[in-house]
Formats: C-alpha cells, structure tokens, sequence
C-alpha cells in the first residue's frame, strides 16, 4: 500500500487558524518599514510563494496590524470573479508581514508550497465554489473558508508534491522569462519599420496616400447569421464576439471584412482601437463603430499590422482625437488619414516585417509551450492531491 492510499482529509479549521487581517491603505505606503501585503497583491504580483514585501507601512503600525509569520499562507478574500478569489501565497519572508483585512490568515502545521498549491487546485475550487458570494465583487468568508476540506499526506508527500509541482513552475517561469525576453527584442526592433535599407528613417507620408476608406455597407438580411468582430486593445487584432441574426436591430450598418483591410475603432477609451484584419477573420462583420480601410500597393499587410501595435502609432491617434469625456473620446477616419508616418519602399517593409514576424512567432511558440505547460501542471496537481497520479511516477514524469 502505498503513502497516498492512506491520506486523510480534514477542514481547515482542524488543522489549522484562520485569522482575518486589519485595514490599511495606499496612503500608508512607505518606502520602507513593515512589509504588508495587500489582497490585490496576491491577484497580481505574487505567485505560489512570496520571500519579499513589495509595500511596507510604518514600523509604529506592527502593534495594530495583523501579522503572518513565515509559513503562513495568506489568502485573498474578495476578486472580480469566482476563479481567483481565494488565491493564497506563502509567506516565506525573514520577518513578519501585515495584511490586508480583505485578507485571511492561515496558520497551519502543513509544508507552506503544498497548502498554496492546494489553494490553485481544482480540488480546492470545486469546495469555495459552494460558498463564494456574487454581488459587484465576489466574496468567501472565513467561516466558509474553514469548512473546505485539504488532502493530509505524510510530511514527506508534502514535500515530494512540492518538488514536481516546484520543478514544473520552474519550467514555466524560465519560459515565460524566455518570451519576456523576445518580447523585448520585439520592442526594441520596432523602430526597423521606420527605417530604409540604408538605416535612415524613411519620408513621412500620410496615410490617406497608401490606404482609403471604405464607404460602401453591406445591407444585413433577416434569416441570415453573421459573426461579430470586436477590435481588441492596443492594436493586439480581432476578436470574435458572438453569432447574431440579421434582423437583429441593434446593428444598423455593417461592414464585410476582408484579410488585410484595416479596422479602426472610433471610441478611443482603450490604446492603439486599430488591427489589421487576419485571414480566419475574412467575411467577419462589423458595425459602423469600426470603420474599415483597404491598403494601396505599395504597403505590405505584415508591415501594417506591426506598425499598428507601435506606441508611436497609438501617441499619433492620441494627439488628434476630439472630444473632453475619455469615454466619448473619437479619432474619426480622415484623422486616421492624416496622420503621418515614415513609410520605406514596399521591399524595405517586407524586410522589416520579415524581423519581426520571426521574433513574434518564436515569443508566441514559447508562451503556448509555457500555457501547455500550465495545464500539465494543474492536470498533475489535481492527480496528486486525488490519487490519481502516483507520486512516484509524477517525479519520473518531471
């Protein structure tokens, strides 16, 4: 028999304290002093485990505050959706650290890493999916927080599980460092979409001289079913938002998209609202919210769909929208058109796009192998908390 047919389970609450936290806010920053952690924190800066503050309170503050020690895990109580409220870190600091009161404080007798993967588990999920609270943020409660039940192996399990689930986070973690990097490089070679073959920047031109707006709209029939697009942010491409029927009234005017035109949107709320349409979203449709634009000859679609992610592209969008309401903010199309930008010989901006497409492509590959790995990752945690997965065959594995 072995160590995983023997383990029990148990509620927190009997084998550990849970303790809420005491309030703080930004204004109580300081440069240094008492680490804290806050609960939006653990949402997005911390992972599985945290050795150091990131925001710290003054000294006079450590009588009144909540304090997890080192191995406690610290547990958000409140997020803007049920999958990531109850993400937990453990505090694996030198000293203690304050913690938000929209936090929970569990002391316990367990390895540290094995409770805070057990807190991104499936296992965990499917027990505070019963108990979370949905209003405008959703909540869990300590008392319900303390009925939900943890797998105890042996202390050794503990820390086997932690080494393979470890081992897999340390893949993950030098490949998301890997595409970072190429997503660097990426930024850095951005400029080479200006330039000629010589290394000058190129004429400026507008762009009413390489690409025209298109007028014509395409009548929608009822008993017809069209696929929506949506623009995303920063010029990142499109997406598709849902079917509909043709005689749905909400949509007045529509736009037929074809690979290569270009998409704007005219609310400018959001970052670089202009993408180039990819081939899987040729016969897509639009409303009269995103203006579409056909390029001319002698622009490259690779090259324009890079220059649509530049910073320089988005400032000169920014400069020329009217309007004082951020949310009512518009970049009408002949602004679009009169921008202007350096644009090189259409083999200059193959050449370029050539570049970029190859480090693009290489960060992208990396991250989909980083996000395969995520769901081996969450497939191997769950087979080792349920027993599916033998411990010992997960550590070949890895």
């Amino acid at each position: 028999m072995s160590e995983q047919s023997e383990w029990d389970r148990k509620a927190l609450a009997e084998v550990g304290e849970l303790v809420r936290g005491r309030r703080f806010t930004k204004n109580d920053y300081l440069e240094s002093g008492l680490g804290c952690i806050h609960y939006a924190q653990i949402h997005t800066d911390f992972g599985a485990i945290a050795r150091d503050s990131l925001t710290f309170l003054a000294e006079d503050f450590r009588a009144r505050m909540r304090l997890a020690h080192p191995g406690d895990l610290v547990i958000a109580a409140t997020s803007e959706n049920v999958e990531d409220v109850g993400k937990a870190v453990a505090w694996l600091g030198d000293d203690d650290v304050a913690v938000h009161d929209d936090c929970y404080i569990f002391r316990h007798g367990f390895d540290p890493a094995y409770v805070s993967y057990f807190f991104a588990s499936s296992l965990f999920h499917s027990q505070k999916i019963k108990y979370v609270s949905e209003t405008k943020v959703v909540r869990i409660s300590g008392a319900s927080l303390s009925l939900i039940e943890i797998p105890v192996p042996p202390q050794r399990v503990q820390e086997r599980i932690v080494e393979v689930v470890g081992a897999v986070d340390d893949q993950i973690a030098a490949l998301d460092d890997e595409a970072g990097a190429l997503e660097g490089v990426y930024r850095a070679a951005a400029p080479l979409l200006w330039r000629t073959a010589a290394g000058d920047e190129a004429e400026p031109r507008s762009l009413g001289d390489v690409m025209h707006l298109d007028v014509v709209r395409t009548p929608m029939e009822s008993g017809t079913t069209y696929r929506l697009a949506g623009v995303l942010n920063a010029g990142k491409g499109l997406v598709d938002k849902d079917a509909f029927d043709g005689a749905d009234t909400e949509y007045t005017a529509m736009n037929v998209l074809r690979e290569n035109q270009v998409v704007m949107r005219k609310l400018t709320a959001w970052e670089g609202p202009i993408s180039v349409v990819p081939a899987e979203f040729d016969g897509f449709v639009a409303s009269n919210e995103f203006p579409t634009f056909t390029l001319s000859a002698d622009v490259a679609p690779a090259w324009m769909r890079h220059v649509c992610r530049t910073p320089r592209l988005w400032a000169e969008m920014q400069s020329r929208v009217v309007g004082t309401v951020q949310r009512r903010k518009r970049l009408n199309p002949d602004q679009l058109l009169s921008l202007t930008l350096p644009i090189p010989s259409r083999p200059e901006q193959e050449e370029a796009a050539e570049a970029l497409d190859a480090i693009e492509g290489q960060a992208a590959a990396i991250r989909a192998e980083a996000a395969r790995l995520r769901e081996v990752r969450a497939r191997l945690l769950s087979g080792l908390l349920d027993r599916t997965i033998d411990i010992e065959s997960a550590e070949l594995e890895v």
